[in-house]
C-alpha cells in the first residue's frame, strides 16, 4: 500500500480518489455517479477511458476497489495527523515530556540532557490534564466575572425597557392631569363669559326701553313746540285767531319729570375682572386632591401594584421590573417618595378590612436579601393581632388593644424622634415608638393581599 500513489486510487473522470467505484467489462473503473454523468453527457454508453461501447446500464461495484480506496484514505488521514504533531526543535523527537522546572514540552533525548538533569517530569497527557484543570481554576474567576456582567447588562437592558413604559406612561398621565384642568378652564371661561353676555343682554334690554320711552317724549314735545312756533310767527290777526286753541293745546301737553340716569345701567366690569385669576384659582380647589404621602414606584416590590396616582398599593400579579437599587425584591413592601429629617409630618392610611398590613417608617436602606433586613419601625396587623414591631434585634411586642381599626394615622415627630399610631376616627392612641434614627426616614407600607392600602386625601386650604 505504501508504494502506490494517489493516482492510483484516482478516478479517470473526477481526478479524486474513487467513490462507490463500478468495473467495466474493459476493466477500467470509475466512480458510479462520474460515469453515469459521463454516459448522459456523451449520449453513448462508451468506456471514458478506451472508447469501448458497452451495453450495460448498472454496471457491477467494485468491491475490492472500494475497500483498497478506504484503507488509502484512513492511512493518509493517520498519516496527516501523525505529521502534524510539533517534534523537538532539538531532536527532532516527539514531544512526550512535560519539564515540570521549566514548563515545556520535552522528548526523551531532552531528559537525559544536561539542561534538564534533576528536574522533575511528567507524561504530555498527565501534565496537559493538570493544567488544563489549573487553567479552568484561572479562568473560573473571568467566567463568573463575565455571568455578573451579563446580568447586569441583562437588568441594564430591562431598565432602558422600562425607563421608556415610565417615560410613555408618565407622559399620559400628565396629559390627562393637564386636560382636565384645560376642560376646567375652558368650563370656566364659557361660563364667565356667558355671565357677561347674559348682563349685557339684560341691561342692554333695559336702557333699550329707557332711550325708546324718552325718544317717544322727544317726538311728541317736539311737535307741540314746533306747531306753537308756527303759530307765534304767524301774523297778528291770524296768531289771535288761533290763540285760544294754541294755549289749550300746550297746556293740555303735561309736563312729565325730568327723566333720571339708571344707577347700576353700566356692566359690572369689576365683578368680572376683579380677582380673576384668583377666584378661578380658588374654584379650582374643588378639583385638586392632596396626598401628604405618595408612594415611589421605583421602590415597590414587583408583585405589589401602585395606583396611577400613587396613593394605594395591593397585592396582585408579579409585574417585570427592573432590579434597581432602590427595589424591594425580599419583602411585600413599598417606601414613600419623600422621606423627613426634621419637622413633623403625619398622614393617614385607609386599611379597610385588609387581614395583614404593616405601615411605618424606614431607613433609606433597601433590602434584597433576607441578611439585610429593613431598618425600620412598623406597626403590624395579623390574625386580628396589632404588634409594635421596633425591628433589628429587638423583640415585637404584642398590643393589648382588641379593635379592628379601619384607619390608621401615622405621626413622625422627627425632632422629638417619635413614631406614633392612632385611629384618627376615635382619637384612639394605639402606639409610640421613640426611635434612635439620625437617617432620613421614609413612609413605609406592606401588603400582603389585594386589598389595598389607601393613603387618605387631607382637606385642601388656601390661605391669603
Amino acid at each position: 500500500m505504501a508504494s502506490l500513489s494517489e493516482s492510483d486510487f484516482s478516478c479517470p473522470v473526477c481526478l479524486d480518489v474513487f467513490n462507490d467505484p463500478v468495473v467495466l467489462p474493459c476493466s477500467h473503473s470509475f466512480c458510479k455517479l462520474c460515469l453515469q454523468t459521463w454516459w448522459s453527457d456523451n449520449g453513448i454508453k462508451k468506456c471514458p477511458v478506451c472508447k469501448t461501447q458497452h451495453f450495460l446500464s448498472d454496471p457491477p461495484r467494485n468491491l475490492v476497489l472500494k475497500k483498497l480506496c478506504e484503507a488509502f484514505l484512513l492511512e493518509r488521514e493517520q498519516k496527516a495527523s501523525t505529521e502534524s504533531e510539533p517534534l523537538c526543535s532539538l531532536h527532532s523527537e516527539k514531544l512526550k515530556l512535560f519539564c515540570l522546572d521549566h514548563q515545556q514540552p520535552v522528548c526523551v533525548v531532552c531528559r537525559d540532557s544536561k539542561t534538564h538533569s534533576d528536574h522533575r517530569f511528567r507524561p504530555i497527557a498527565e501534565a496537559a490534564e493538570d493544567h488544563r484543570e489549573k487553567l479552568q481554576e484561572s479562568l473560573k474567576p473571568l467566567q463568573d466575572k463575565l455571568k455578573i456582567f451579563q446580568e447586569v447588562k441583562g437588568n441594564f437592558d430591562q431598565t432602558a425597557g422600562h425607563i421608556k413604559v415610565q417615560a410613555k406612561n408618565t407622559k399620559r398621565q400628565i396629559k390627562e392631569q393637564f386636560e382636565k384642568l384645560h376642560r376646567f378652564l375652558q368650563e370656566e371661561e364659557e361660563a364667565r363669559i356667558s355671565a357677561l353676555t347674559e348682563e349685557e343682554e339684560q341691561k342692554s334690554q333695559k336702557i333699550k326701553k329707557k332711550i325708546e320711552a324718552v325718544s317717544r317724549e322727544i317726538s311728541s314735545l317736539s311737535d307741540t313746540i314746533r306747531v306753537t312756533e308756527e303759530e307765534l310767527r304767524a301774523k297778528d290777526i291770524s296768531f289771535l285767531q288761533n290763540y285760544k286753541a294754541a294755549v289749550e293745546r300746550v297746556q293740555r301737553r303735561p309736563l312729565l319729570d325730568d327723566p333720571q340716569l339708571i344707577s347700576g345701567a353700566l356692566i359690572d366690569v369689576a365683578k368680572h375682572l376683579g380677582n380673576l385669576t384668583y377666584n378661578i384659582w380658588n374654584q379650582m380647589k374643588k378639583m385638586v386632591s392632596f396626598t401628604p404621602v405618595v408612594l415611589d414606584p421605583n421602590t415597590n416590590h414587583p408583585e405589589l401594584i401602585l395606583s396611577e396616582d400613587l396613593t394605594s398599593v395591593r397585592c396582585g400579579r408579579r409585574q417585570n421590573l427592573p432590579d434597581n437599587p432602590e427595589r424591594i425584591n425580599f419583602y411585600l413592601s413599598a417606601l414613600g417618595s419623600e422621606g423627613f429629617d426634621s419637622g413633623t409630618h403625619s398622614w393617614d392610611v385607609e386599611v379597610g378590612d385588609s387581614p395583614v398590613w404593616a405601615l411605618g417608617v424606614s431607613a433609606k436602606s433597601v433590602p434584597n436579601r433576607r441578611d439585610k433586613p429593613l431598618k425600620l419601625l412598623k406597626l403590624v396587623f395579623c390574625n386580628g393581632e396589632y404588634t409594635a414591631d421596633p425591628g433589628g434585634l429587638d423583640l415585637a411586642t404584642v398590643l393589648p388593644t382588641k379593635t379592628t381599626f379601619k384607619r390608621i394615622r401615622v405621626r413622625l415627630d422627627c425632632d422629638k424622634r417619635r413614631l406614633s399610631f392612632s385611629d384618627p376616627d376615635t382619637d384612639t392612641h394605639i402606639h409610640t415608638f421613640t426611635h434612635t434614627f439620625t437617617k432620613r426616614l421614609f413612609p413605609y407600607f406592606n401588603a400582603t393581599d389585594s386589598n389595598p392600602l389607601k393613603i387618605s386625601q387631607v382637606p385642601f386650604h388656601m390661605t391669603m
